[in-house]
């Protein structure tokens, strides 16, 4: 593969944000999900816990830990996962698929009793922090933010109301994810879609 400013080009002669082009996984990761508009929420939940899973971990850590995460929370269906108990807790722990650190099991069902009495739900929730204008597509990645006004916005609303391990960082990860952002950069085949 050769390398063209923050591009790469695979071997399948598409063009892809450089970060996409580390690994298979990252690439079908870049190539399905990432900057998709995603809707509903279960699937933002799942999001917000696996952003909250990744702290102070590579993304690729938890990607490839994302099925068995998804089978040891009840595919982070939101009541499913707000009733999971302390005895829960502890086989969570002893998984050795996921990623086995308790704060962060407990603080994943902990938002799930959160998001679940947010008034319009978590997807009318996390939209409302979605940027309203667009702006210019980046050429490269030291043009991409790590966090925004927006973003900021996002953890703190999520955190006045109780949701953990979230911040602007992270939160505007998440909107890269699901599309309230679209960050693929110029050149990239993501971004002509």
């Amino acid at each position: 593969m050769g390398r063209v400013q923050d591009l790469l080009t695979g071997e399948d002669g598409l063009p892809r944000c450089g970060w996409a082009g580390t690994t298979g996984d990252y690439a079908e990761y870049h190539d399905q999900e990432w900057g998709r508009t995603l809707h509903g929420d279960d699937a933002l939940f799942e999001r917000l816990s696996l952003e909250g899973f990744q702290a102070g971990l590579a993304w690729i850590t938890v990607l490839r830990k994302r099925e068995a995460f998804r089978t040891a929370f009840k595919n982070f269906q939101i009541d499913a996962v707000a009733a999971l108990t302390k005895a829960d807790v502890e086989d969570l722990l002893a998984n050795p698929g996921i990623i086995r650190s308790r704060a962060k099991i407990e603080s994943a069902i902990h938002n799930a009793h959160i998001v679940r009495d947010l008034p319009d739900g978590l997807d009318a929730f996390l939209w409302s922090f979605a940027p309203t204008a667009t702006r210019r597509r980046p050429k490269s990645f030291s043009q991409v933010p790590t966090q925004t006004p927006e973003s900021t916005a996002m953890a703190k609303s999520l955190k006045k109301n109780g949701v953990k391990f979230i911040g602007p960082t992270s939160a505007y990860a998440l909107m890269q994810a699901t599309g309230m952002v679209d960050d693929h950069l110029a050149g990239c085949f993501r971004a002509a879609k």
